[in-house]
């Protein structure tokens, strides 16, 4: 059961956790040893503890997935993977990262302990709970940015950056939203019943209103954060986020996907390209332009 247990971990969506090192990046400390140790081992046991959540959250959703043209593949809807074997994995993955997080430090765990509580709520109650589902998904992404917080001792991490953030999960989540209603259409509350209290009018609205948030935020960061070289240089990493926005946008109404964000973003070239250049022009001006 090797491999469908790993499969149902979800390694694919690992890469969610990487926000973890947003404080070590812009708090200029990507460079410290200590502090890189220390978000390195907060990224490996916050994998742990998503791959934990996904389990659940199968396990949860069995049935439903198994009435979902693509979910129904996975392990536990396809029946090669028993529950047994299932929850005894994510008690494991959860012992694990709970008690290495309490090792590595006690608010970054009390962060991650909370973060677990809101996934569990997730996977039980809140995402059939119409607006409250996309809020506590996003919730779940700032959680992982304030626990790499709590680990590097920072001193010029910009409150702005937890509004970009939460603006840019809102972004993504709703997306993937959109990407659920089209691709179900009739059949969209009998996978997730939540989705019956949507329509795609509702959903464009509010994607359009949280992507121009996310653009007007990251532009106020960008020369009004204190932490940023006086010279304003970061303004000059405000055309990849634009287009990034405009690239997603064209991706989930043109090309009409936007299932999951992060395969996304993966798969499409231009919008991997276009990430990776905004990476290295933000480390740039953080750490050579001062």
């Amino acid at each position: 059961m090797i491999l469908p247990l790993l499969k149902t971990m979800r390694p694919q969506q690992w890469t969610k956790n990487a926000v973890v090192f947003a404080a070590l990046v812009f708090d200029v400390k990507l460079t410290q040893p200590y502090y890189l140790g220390r978000t390195m081992t907060a990224f490996v046991l916050l994998c742990l503890l998503s791959s934990a959540v996904y389990i659940i959250n199968d396990l949860v959703d069995i049935e439903k997935d198994r009435q979902h043209p693509t979910k129904r593949s996975r392990p536990l809807a396809a029946g090669t993977l028993s529950k047994g074997a299932a929850i005894a994995a994510a008690i494991a993955l959860v012992a694990a990262a709970l008690g290495g997080a309490f090792i590595l430090d006690k608010q970054f765990a009390a962060l991650v302990l909370l973060y677990f509580a809101f996934n569990v709520l997730y996977s039980f109650w809140l995402k059939n709970v119409v607006i409250v589902d996309v809020l506590v998904v996003a919730a779940g992404f700032v959680l992982r940015v304030s626990a790499g917080v709590a680990l590097v001792d920072v001193v010029r991490f910009s409150p702005w950056l937890y509004v970009c953030m939460t603006l840019l999960a809102l972004f993504m989540v709703l997306g993937k939203r959109r990407r659920e209603i089209t691709l179900l259409t009739d059949n969209a509350n009998n996978h997730r019943s939540v989705l019956a209290n949507y329509n795609l009018q509702l959903i464009d609205q509010l994607i359009s209103i949280v992507s121009t948030a996310t653009v007007v935020a990251y532009t106020f960061y960008t020369f009004s954060a204190e932490n940023l070289p006086k010279n304003h240089a970061m303004m000059l990493t405000t055309p990849f986020v634009l287009y990034g926005v405009f690239r997603y946008l064209f991706l989930i109404h043109v090309r009409h996907e936007g299932g999951a964000p992060d395969e996304l973003v993966l798969k499409d070239k231009p919008l991997l390209a276009t990430f990776l250049l905004w990476g290295l022009a933000a480390v740039g001006v953080l750490y050579f332009s001062r």
